[in-house]
């Protein structure tokens, strides 16, 4: 009698969903229903302290300044020592500045100050956090599947992202922002006792290097190798800087004036939620032969909420355009990520991510901080009209580099095993002179 385990179905399902790869989205399920909340409850924390729309910018900007200053070094430290040892350090650091934030805000002493202390511990965090985790879950996946498995892992982030983000803003309604922060605080324990169970004994053990600053000019000579990956990264600086504004400013101020208060906005960042797992289900299926075209042709949407809190919409119609936006946002994430992995070397995929990330947030503590002075000074019907704007000509200004517009899909040889019993595409060095690439698992995201 033929056991099921043995079917090529089976096999096939195996190569990627392997221990690792299982470890790495269940921890991500788990601190996507704690962050989602948490950065409702953040600025609700900051309008209940008595803050403004100028104090909400600061306390984003406190938060992106410090993920911006370490990137480059955690990138750098990540393909030092074992990546999964600086997940958990950085889980700990988050759940520390977490639990603190809620116990202020839960006693009615947080002051603003405060805030952006511990919202830049908690981005410093991230800084370690974000390269690491994307160099351990490209090495768990395989070749063959990667695009598959890239897409179920964003769509069991985002999809726990829906329910974080509804059940946060309707926490925060009825219990307040404090117990919100108080659960994404639990929520990074869980997940870096998960991750500390990661198994990177397949993984090949990387040479020794020639100290720090080697690495990070090592990372940048294979970043400003490849014209799609700069030029690309360059454009979500401006991308991802506005939607940290809108979202992180404008988003909660037109829904606390116009929508009803922090319901709606919970809701309608549900909806861009439900989009994205949405375009997760699409990419399982399709596999796009020109990766970044089709990619960057779905940068596009990702300026229709801006536009639609301009209007601004009521809130059926603003979560209707945060759906279409979550799809086109995955449909980006999934072709990124695919081509990363496809083109970059295993070993150096920390440093060339952590370029990626610090290219891609560079300009967010900037416009995040700006976003208050800019309604002051334009109003905030003509920022948002002018965020929307500006996202659309430096998408279309992308489609002018030929790698971006050329880029293929490689058949994938047989690779190597993997860390946790599949196969990877450790022994494939990228090609400098091919148009092909991937990118960050939770930006864009």
């Amino acid at each position: 009698m033929t056991k099921r385990s043995a079917s090529p179905r089976s096999t096939r399902r195996l190569a990627w969903a392997g221990r690792n790869y299982v470890l790495l989205t269940a921890a991500t399920i788990v601190t996507s229903l704690g962050a989602h909340g948490a950065l409702i409850a953040t600025t609700w924390a900051v309008f209940e302290s008595g803050g403004d729309a100028g104090d909400v910018g600061l306390v984003a900007m406190a938060r992106f300044l410090p993920l911006v200053f370490f990137l480059l070094i955690g990138g750098a430290v990540a393909d030092r020592i074992p990546r999964h040892r600086v997940m958990v350090a950085a889980n700990a650091l988050n759940f520390a500045s977490q639990a603190v934030f809620a116990a202020l805000v839960l006693s009615g002493t947080a002051e603003i100050w405060q805030m952006m202390v511990l919202t830049g511990l908690c981005g410093t965090g991230q800084a370690f956090f974000n390269p690491a985790a994307e160099g351990m879950l490209m090495s768990s996946v395989s070749g063959e599947q990667a695009s598959r498995a890239f897409a179920f892992y964003r769509m069991a982030m985002h999809g726990a992202g829906i329910g974080g983000a509804a059940l946060g803003g309707a926490l925060v309604a009825f219990v307040g922002p404090g117990w919100v922060l108080a659960v994404d605080a639990a929520a990074f324990a869980v997940a870096g006792a998960l991750r500390a169970f990661l198994d990177v004994g397949g993984i090949p053990e990387r040479k020794p290097g020639g100290g720090l600053l080697a690495d990070l000019r090592e990372g940048w000579q294979e970043f400003v190798g490849r014209p799609w990956l700069w030029s690309i990264v360059a454009q979500f600086s401006v991308v991802v800087g506005l939607i940290g504004a809108v979202e992180s400013v404008y988003g909660p101020l037109v829904a606390r004036d116009e929508l009803g208060g922090a319901t709606p906005w919970g809701v309608a960042l549900a909806g861009y939620g439900v989009g994205t797992v949405a375009g997760a289900v699409l990419m399982t299926r399709w596999k796009p032969r020109r990766m970044l075209l089709v990619g960057t042709l779905g940068v596009f949407p990702i300026a229709l909420p801006s536009a639609a809190l301009a209007v601004p919409l009521p809130a059926i119609g603003l979560t209707l355009v945060m759906f279409a936006s979550g799809v086109a946002m995955e449909i980006f994430g999934v072709s990124w990520m695919t081509t990363m992995h496809q083109e970059i070397p295993e070993e150096k995929l920390s440093r060339v991510s952590a370029y990626d990330w610090f290219g891609s947030t560079a300009l967010l503590p900037l416009t995040t901080a700006l976003a208050g002075p800019a309604e002051s000074a334009f109003g905030r019907t003509a920022s948002l009209w002018g965020a929307a704007a500006l996202m659309t000509v430096v998408t279309a200004l992308v489609l002018l580099v030929p790698d971006v517009r050329n880029l293929t899909r490689r058949p994938h040889p047989a690779g190597t095993a993997g860390a946790d019993g599949g196969t990877t595409l450790d022994a494939l060095p990228a090609q400098p002179g091919s148009a092909d690439a991937e990118g960050a698992l939770g930006r864009r995201g």
